[in-house]
This record gives structure tokens, sequence and C-alpha cells, in this order.
């Protein structure tokens, strides 16, 4: 999240806990498209 934001994005959410146990959010880059950034600690 912090490399998209100095790249020029604009956060929408900032990546919290999700009921998971992972982690997302999401930004809007510069042509305006929104992505999700999502971390999963149980992913091998």
């Amino acid at each position: 999240m912090n490399q998209a934001a100095k790249a020029g994005a604009k956060i929408v959410k900032l990546a919290q806990v999700t009921f998971w146990g992972g982690y997302a959010g999401y930004f809007q880059d510069p042509d305006g498209h929104i992505w999700e950034v999502v971390f999963d600690p149980a992913f091998v």
C-alpha cells in the first residue's frame, strides 16, 4: 500500500485485518482503476 501511494495511487481503504485472518485494502491507480491488495499468512 505504501509503494502504491508513493507511485501516485489514492488509498481507498487502508489494509485491515479480515475475518479470515489475513489483511486486505484497496487503492485507486492514476487511471481510475480500483485494486485490492491481499495478504494471507496461511498461503503457502
